[in-house]
């Protein structure tokens, strides 16, 4: 564990740790398994990268650990956006061992806290089961890269997830992510620039690695805005889009355009 945790800096090193020691108070032997993955373990934690962690458990939570969770990582997370050089925000996901059985397509999660749902959860929302296609390439990538902090190896507990799953849960998201571009440009235009390198060869690589890839095969005023989002995400340049709006959309249409065709 301690290797493991060796990729984080010290205050996300301490979030962690504090984040365990309140899972085994909630969850006890509930919890078979966590793993760091992500960012942290893909390249190293970038100056807006979360802290993305992955649960397995013996079974569904109850709603009094729903709470208890929902609870330690509302003081532990931080809220959006990080301030430079203190605690970040935690993205953390949690599946139930039975629901990780047989998986062909979207997959089942458990729990799910991001600080993008934090007003919800103010408001009094509790994390529930749910299925999504986002979840199904989460586990593959996580199969693929994962580091446990709990338990064991990443592919003793996370299932296999095939191609035709893959390809299924990307086109399935496509939509989605066309409609979030205006208020998450950055992000979208990453992400299907991920997804494109993904369909092409199988393979996950971070945010910023797919950038560079998916540069070297675009017009030169396509890869300059994508360099822009890539830089965006690095923190070398400033993540705004007043005046680009209209290049970034005809941009994301055309990866999505390429990520559909290589299917």
């Amino acid at each position: 564990m301690q290797t493991v945790l060796t990729s984080l800096d010290a205050r996300s090193r301490q979030q962690v740790l504090t984040l365990m020691s309140r899972l085994g108070e909630a969850l006890g032997p509930d919890l078979l398994a966590l793993y760091l993955h992500g960012s942290a373990v893909a390249q190293g934690l970038r100056p807006n990268s979360d802290v993305d962690l992955l649960g397995v458990l013996k079974r569904s939570l109850t709603e009094k650990q729903r709470r208890a969770l929902l609870s330690s990582l509302l003081d532990l997370s931080a809220s959006y956006p990080a301030p430079p050089g203190g605690p970040r925000c935690l993205e953390v996901i949690f599946f139930a061992k039975p629901d990780l059985a047989g998986l062909r397509f979207h997959a089942q999660v458990d729990f799910v806290y991001g600080e993008w749902l934090r007003d919800g959860f103010r408001a009094g929302r509790l994390p529930t089961p749910e299925r999504d296609a986002e979840y199904t390439l989460i586990l593959a990538q996580a199969r693929q890269e994962a580091l446990p902090l709990i338990g064991p190896e990443a592919n003793a507990l996370l299932p296999e997830v095939k191609a035709d799953a893959i390809r299924v849960a990307m086109r399935d998201l496509l939509p989605g992510l066309l409609s979030a571009l205006q208020d998450d440009t950055r992000n979208v235009l990453l992400t299907l620039a991920r997804m494109w390198r993904t369909a092409r060869t199988g393979d996950f690589l971070s945010k910023d690695r797919a950038a560079v890839w998916a540069i070297r095969q675009l017009a030169s005023a396509d890869a300059e805005m994508l360099d822009h989002a890539r830089r965006a995400y690095l923190g070398e340049a400033a993540d705004d889009w007043r005046g680009h709006y209209d290049i970034a959309h005809d941009l994301a249409q055309r990866l999505a355009d390429e990520v559909k065709a290589a299917l």
